[in-house]
Protein backbone atom coordinates (compact mmCIF):
# COMPACT_ATOMS: atom_id res chain seq x y z
CA UNK A 1 0.00 0.00 0.00
CA UNK A 2 1.59 3.26 -1.13
CA UNK A 3 1.86 6.42 0.49
CA UNK A 4 0.18 9.90 -0.66
CA UNK A 5 2.13 12.51 -2.48
CA UNK A 6 1.31 15.72 -2.10
CA UNK A 7 1.49 17.02 -6.57
CA UNK A 8 2.45 20.37 -5.40
CA UNK A 9 5.65 19.22 -3.06
CA UNK A 10 6.12 15.76 -3.72
CA UNK A 11 6.10 15.46 0.01
CA UNK A 12 4.67 12.33 1.10
CA UNK A 13 3.02 10.92 4.53
CA UNK A 14 5.88 8.65 5.67
CA UNK A 15 7.36 10.17 9.19
CA UNK A 16 10.28 9.36 8.84
CA UNK A 17 14.16 10.14 10.99
CA UNK A 18 16.49 12.96 9.67
CA UNK A 19 20.13 11.95 8.94
CA UNK A 20 23.01 13.85 10.41
CA UNK A 21 26.76 13.22 10.45
CA UNK A 22 29.68 14.29 12.69
CA UNK A 23 33.48 14.52 11.91
CA UNK A 24 36.11 13.23 14.31
CA UNK A 25 38.82 14.47 13.91
CA UNK A 26 42.09 13.16 16.34
CA UNK A 27 45.07 13.87 16.82
CA UNK A 28 48.16 13.63 19.20
CA UNK A 29 48.46 16.37 22.00
CA UNK A 30 51.14 17.05 25.16
CA UNK A 31 48.90 15.00 27.34
CA UNK A 32 47.61 12.30 24.80
CA UNK A 33 44.25 12.22 22.34
CA UNK A 34 42.68 15.39 21.51
CA UNK A 35 39.48 15.52 19.51
CA UNK A 36 38.74 18.35 17.73
CA UNK A 37 35.28 19.84 19.08
CA UNK A 38 32.60 22.22 18.82
CA UNK A 39 30.94 23.82 21.54
CA UNK A 40 27.56 23.99 21.36
CA UNK A 41 25.20 27.78 20.85
CA UNK A 42 21.80 27.88 21.87
CA UNK A 43 19.85 25.15 20.08
CA UNK A 44 19.01 22.86 21.17
CA UNK A 45 18.71 24.50 24.83
CA UNK A 46 19.30 21.22 26.05
CA UNK A 47 23.03 21.07 24.83
CA UNK A 48 23.74 24.81 24.84
CA UNK A 49 27.53 24.99 25.92
CA UNK A 50 28.24 21.49 25.69
CA UNK A 51 30.99 20.33 23.87
CA UNK A 52 30.20 17.56 20.14
CA UNK A 53 31.56 16.84 17.12
CA UNK A 54 31.58 18.70 14.19
CA UNK A 55 28.16 18.21 12.81
CA UNK A 56 24.78 18.51 11.35
CA UNK A 57 22.33 17.42 9.04
CA UNK A 58 22.61 15.82 5.62
CA UNK A 59 20.85 17.87 2.82
CA UNK A 60 18.17 16.89 0.44
CA UNK A 61 20.09 15.01 -2.04
CA UNK A 62 23.82 15.08 -0.80
CA UNK A 63 25.78 12.39 -0.23
CA UNK A 64 26.74 12.24 3.32
CA UNK A 65 30.55 12.04 2.79
CA UNK A 66 30.50 15.47 1.37
CA UNK A 67 28.01 16.42 3.96
CA UNK A 68 30.88 15.62 7.11
CA UNK A 69 33.58 17.75 5.26
CA UNK A 70 31.12 20.53 4.48
CA UNK A 71 29.96 20.65 8.31
CA UNK A 72 33.40 20.39 9.36
CA UNK A 73 34.28 23.57 7.25
CA UNK A 74 31.26 25.16 8.07
CA UNK A 75 31.79 24.81 12.29
CA UNK A 76 35.57 25.23 12.34
CA UNK A 77 36.79 26.28 9.35
CA UNK A 78 39.12 23.08 9.30
CA UNK A 79 39.08 21.27 5.94
CA UNK A 80 38.51 17.47 5.88
CA UNK A 81 39.55 14.65 3.82
CA UNK A 82 38.76 11.02 3.39
CA UNK A 83 35.70 10.31 5.22
CA UNK A 84 35.72 6.72 7.45
CA UNK A 85 32.28 5.58 8.67
CA UNK A 86 33.08 4.85 12.17
CA UNK A 87 29.87 3.88 13.58
CA UNK A 88 26.24 4.82 13.58
CA UNK A 89 23.96 5.72 16.50
CA UNK A 90 19.91 6.32 15.41
CA UNK A 91 18.13 5.43 19.06
CA UNK A 92 15.34 7.46 19.16
CA UNK A 93 15.09 10.06 21.58
CA UNK A 94 19.06 10.82 21.13
CA UNK A 95 18.52 14.20 19.73
CA UNK A 96 15.74 16.45 21.76
CA UNK A 97 14.41 18.05 18.64
CA UNK A 98 13.45 14.58 16.27
CA UNK A 99 14.53 11.45 15.58
CA UNK A 100 18.18 11.08 13.92
CA UNK A 101 19.95 8.59 12.14
CA UNK A 102 23.92 9.99 13.30
CA UNK A 103 26.47 8.62 10.93
CA UNK A 104 30.20 9.46 12.55
CA UNK A 105 32.74 9.65 10.75
CA UNK A 106 36.72 9.48 11.10
CA UNK A 107 38.35 12.60 8.73
CA UNK A 108 41.77 13.27 8.04
CA UNK A 109 42.83 17.23 8.87
CA UNK A 110 46.01 18.97 9.03
CA UNK A 111 47.27 18.34 13.05
CA UNK A 112 48.15 22.33 12.72
CA UNK A 113 44.57 23.57 11.84
CA UNK A 114 43.73 26.26 14.00
CA UNK A 115 39.91 25.87 14.31
CA UNK A 116 37.22 28.86 14.76
CA UNK A 117 33.94 28.61 15.66
CA UNK A 118 31.65 29.43 13.03
CA UNK A 119 27.92 28.72 11.97
CA UNK A 120 25.67 27.17 14.68
CA UNK A 121 29.21 26.68 17.11
CA UNK A 122 30.26 29.08 19.25
CA UNK A 123 33.63 27.84 19.66
CA UNK A 124 36.04 25.10 18.25
CA UNK A 125 38.97 23.74 19.46
CA UNK A 126 41.66 20.54 20.01
CA UNK A 127 40.15 19.02 23.40
CA UNK A 128 42.16 16.55 25.46
CA UNK A 129 39.68 13.43 25.41
CA UNK A 130 40.65 13.50 29.12
CA UNK A 131 38.95 16.90 29.76
CA UNK A 132 35.49 15.53 28.02
CA UNK A 133 32.82 14.03 30.39
CA UNK A 134 29.26 13.08 29.91
CA UNK A 135 28.50 16.03 32.34
CA UNK A 136 30.09 18.40 29.49
CA UNK A 137 29.15 16.51 26.16
CA UNK A 138 26.00 16.86 24.27
CA UNK A 139 23.87 13.85 23.97
CA UNK A 140 25.79 10.93 23.26
CA UNK A 141 28.63 11.53 21.61
CA UNK A 142 30.48 10.57 25.14
CA UNK A 143 29.59 7.00 23.80
CA UNK A 144 31.99 8.23 20.50
CA UNK A 145 34.47 9.35 23.08
CA UNK A 146 34.55 5.93 25.46
CA UNK A 147 34.80 4.36 21.87
CA UNK A 148 37.91 6.57 20.99
CA UNK A 149 39.36 5.80 24.59
CA UNK A 150 38.96 1.97 24.45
Amino acid sequence: MGSERCLQCGRDDYHTPSVTVDAIATRDGLEGLELLMIKRGPEPPEWEGMWAFPGGFVDYGEDPEDAVIRELIEETGVIGKNPLTLTILGKPGRDPRKHCIGLFYLVEVDFNSKPVGADDAVDAKWISINELTEQNVAGDHSKIIDMLRE
